[in-house]
């Protein structure tokens, strides 16, 4: 008779079992014991389940038996003993979740290299302000135009797909954008496809016709933002003189006067020398955002904008005070758009796990100016990750060669962590460039989330059925940041 009682919503169906061998069970890489003011808590890897513990000798038990080395038949004996699901047991289901690689799904979403060049001057900036290390360069109607036609040819009938403005700063392509939204949208309604749009800017140049698009067509707009005045002036630098951040405010106003976007998020990318974190969320939650977020730099052209493994102990810090504001809040019944807590309470929820970090060269890929196709819009004119082209179609062959080299279960060290399945391994950008500085920050940014969870459900349950996964237009690397 089973002890634990499962909390939360209901776990998704299991798969059938397959031909993979099963792993031996639990231990540190399938469970992890954690705690609330609730009592105590078993998160399983596997289908990323929770559930109530009924005292703390059971929990102690359970983290002495995670810390343990490996020995099958105690495992077995252990979770026959308190009803653990594992998988693997007599009459139990294969996992979810194996080393079997996916298969190369139909392109959802594909984003424009538009302008691969700025109009401002950032160290940080993982694009090279645009030109990947190369030189400043813009997409042609053409090829544009042939990339939307790509994406619909190839995505499954019927199916929504997203195109996505990216630069350098996009809307120094402003022409192009208009004209690609106004085909996309005509194109995909011939085929049968709903398209919706997506644009990253740093919004010192957005002008009125611009926010009408926005306002006009199913826009997703992100923008850049580092802080106050001081903050993010001392981070984007405009070569012709002036401040960012005034003209950010400019841009601010151009959107509320003349339209604004479906959905309007700030994204932060943290560096050593960006300040107080907290300070910073609520700086962008006041100027209006519906979300605002923190991203860690990991990889730069300019390393000392970088986060190294020992500044991700603060970051930890700060986010996790970000966070217990962000619960504070909600459980109150206020809103507070803390987008990485946000999405990783609904994440939780729905049982998100995924053998993945992101849709990159699965479902998503990226055009460059020439037209290349690319695993993601970081990686752009990266031979290591070139999948294809507009003009021949995505190589299938390096797509499915992708997804088998980078299951999280086939990397090491990610096949012995419990967080393998909600963080997915990490950015493929930041692995290839840095590898994985930032495990330690992840799961402890994880381990309070799943701490959140529980108190916040327990506070306020009503927050989880104000929306779900799917409406929520954040980065899907965002969970794990």
């Amino acid at each position: 008779m089973s002890v634990l009682l499962q909390i939360g919503r209901r776990p998704p169906e299991p798969d059938p079992p397959t031909d993979v061998e099963a792993g031996p069970l639990g231990l540190g890489a399938e469970a992890k014991v954690f705690r609330s003011a609730h009592g105590a808590h078993l998160f399983i890897a596997d289908g990323s389940r929770i559930y109530d513990l009924p005292d703390d000798t059971t929990a102690a038990r359970l983290e002495a038996w995670t810390a343990t080395a490996r020995d099958p038949a105690q495992d077995a004996a252990l979770a026959a003993e308190l009803g653990l699901p594992m998988w693997g047991g007599e009459g139990l289901p294969g996992p979810r979740i194996d080393g079997t690689p996916a298969e190369v799904p139909p392109l959802a979403s594909l984003s424009l290299n538009v302008m691969q060049a700025c109009n401002l001057s950032c160290g940080h900036c993982y694009a090279d302000e645009g030109r990947f290390g190369g030189s400043a360069r813009a997409m042609s109607r053409e090829t544009a135009f042939a990339a939307v036609d790509r994406l619909l040819s190839e995505a499954a009938p019927g199916a929504g797909v997203v195109v996505g403005f990216m630069g350098g700063e996009p809307l120094l392509a402003r022409d192009l954008v208009h004209e690609v939204t106004r085909y996309a949208t005509r194109a995909g309604t011939a085929a049968g496809h709903a398209v919706r749009f997506a644009l990253t800017t740093n919004l010192t140049t957005v002008r009125p016709e611009d926010a009408e698009l926005f306002a006009t067509h199913p826009f997703t707009v992100a923008v850049s933002l580092d802080g106050d005045r001081a903050g993010h002036d001392a981070l984007r630098r405009s070569p012709g003189g002036g401040s960012a951040y005034d003209r950010l405010r400019a841009g601010l106003e151009v959107l509320r006067r003349h339209g604004r976007p479906r959905h309007l998020s700030a994204r932060v990318s943290v560096t050593p020398y960006t300040g107080r974190l907290l300070d910073i969320l609520e700086h962008g939650i006041g100027l209006g955002f519906d979300e605002v977020g923190f991203a860690a730099v990991v990889s730069a052209p300019t390393p000392a904008y970088e986060i190294d493994t020992a500044a991700f102990t603060g970051f930890l810090e700060q986010m996790i005070a970000c966070g217990e504001a962000a619960l504070s809040e909600l459980s109150a019944g206020r809103p507070y758009p803390f987008g990485n807590f946000q999405t990783a309470m609904y994440e939780l929820h729905a049982g998100g796990h995924r053998p993945y970090p992101c849709g990159a060269g699965a479902g998503y890929l990226s055009a460059s100016a020439e037209g290349g196709l690319y695993a993601c819009h970081r990686l752009v004119d990266d031979p290591a990750f070139r999948m294809g082209s507009v003009a021949e179609g995505p190589d299938q062959g390096a797509r499915a060669g992708h997804l088998a080299a980078r299951h999280v279960d086939r990397a090491e060290p990610c096949q012995s962590c419990w967080a393998r399945y909600l963080c997915g391994g990490g950015c493929y950008h930041e692995v290839s460039r840095r590898g994985r500085p930032g495990c330690d920050y992840i799961r402890g940014w994880l381990a309070f989330c799943l701490r959140a969870y529980i108190e916040l459900g327990q506070a306020a349950p009503e927050f989880f059925r104000q929306a779900a996964v799917s409406d929520l237009p954040a980065d899907p690397a965002a969970l794990a940041r």
